[in-house]
């Protein structure tokens, strides 16, 4: 009985070995190579983005050991990845190497787990039973795509953030441009100012055409249609008049206002439909402290109270 238990005592060390090695590789970044930065300033497709890695193309530029593991699987392995989940991703700052290592993570966790203790209860000689396998099964399956869910589950909310962001940017733009700053200056160091997921891709964008030496415009819808957030298209059509020599802050209150109305406006009305999902659940009390009241008169009405 010795040799199971000695067997099941190195695989635990093992695992935990393995554990502790992930969890202190994960805490170290590394720093993007000079090729892939300068390739991602330069706009150059072949090149891989934080954000986004492309099916045919190495995912070198992940910051540590177990997002480069997980780039590698995507990459290799051809794992499918929707644009919705990669726009998601791109509105956290989120890589797909990262993402696709923390699905690898749990999925290895729940498969070695049930296998795992097993292997224990086999050594202390315990009946054996196909339930292991199958529960093993099921929690990798779990595991795999438990990331994808809490990334569903959290899309309202990103998107809520997200807006609430751009609009600070609007009002800081808005700022810069009443102290006479340019328009590109203006959403350049209006962008400047934090380091949001949202902020820091519109720096991206505005440092790439900076050094392009090109309008910011054509990034920013780019941007716009990348993250299907429409409204950052539409401060850059506001933005352009100052080629034209117009006045842009009253221009750019205005678009900023309306902007405003109609996410006031969507707010009202995801409100009310969340009061309206509310009101069945109010009225079921209602009516079963109403018919708790209306059953003995019932039963006597009907000759059914003896």
């Amino acid at each position: 009985m010795r040799d199971p238990i000695l067997l099941g005592g190195v695989a635990s060390g093992i695992l935990l070995a393995t554990g502790l090695f992930l969890a202190v590789t994960g805490m170290h970044g590394r720093a993007a190579r000079l090729g892939d930065a300068l390739g991602l300033l330069a706009g150059d497709p072949m090149l891989l983005h934080p954000q986004q890695v492309r099916a045919d193309e190495p995912a070198s530029n992940d910051g540590d050991l177990t997002s480069r593991l997980g780039a590698w699987a995507f990459t290799r392995l051809r794992l499918p990845l929707s644009e919705r989940t990669r726009r998601a991703l791109s509105l956290r700052d989120r890589s797909i190497g990262d993402f696709f290592a923390e699905k690898l993570i749990l999925f290895g966790l729940g498969l070695s787990a049930p296998l795992l203790l097993t292997g224990l209860l086999q050594g202390f000689g315990q009946l054996i039973t196909p339930l292991p396998l199958g529960a093993a099964l099921a929690l990798a399956g779990l595991g795999w795509f438990w990331p994808d869910v809490t990334l569903r589950r959290s899309d309202q909310t990103l998107r809520a953030d997200a807006g609430e962001a751009l609009f600070t940017f609007f009002d800081l733009v808005t700022l810069e441009r009443l102290a006479n700053a340019s328009a590109a200056q203006a959403m350049m160091s209006a962008a400047s100012l934090s380091d949001v997921p949202l902020f820091l891709r519109l720096r991206t964008a505005l440092e790439r055409a900076r050094l392009e030496q090109r309008p910011p415009w054509h990034e920013l819808h780019r941007l716009a249609r990348e993250l299907e957030v429409p409204e950052i298209g539409d401060i850059a059509d506001v933005m352009r008049l100052d080629e034209q020599g117009a006045a842009l802050s009253d221009a750019l209150r205005a678009r900023v206002k309306e902007l405003r109305d109609a996410h006031l406006l969507a707010e009202k009305l995801a409100a009310q439909q969340v009061s309206e999902r509310m009101t069945l659940w109010m009225v079921i009390p209602s009516m079963i402290f109403g018919l708790v009241f209306l059953t003995p008169p019932i039963l006597k009405l009907l000759g059914l109270d003896h």
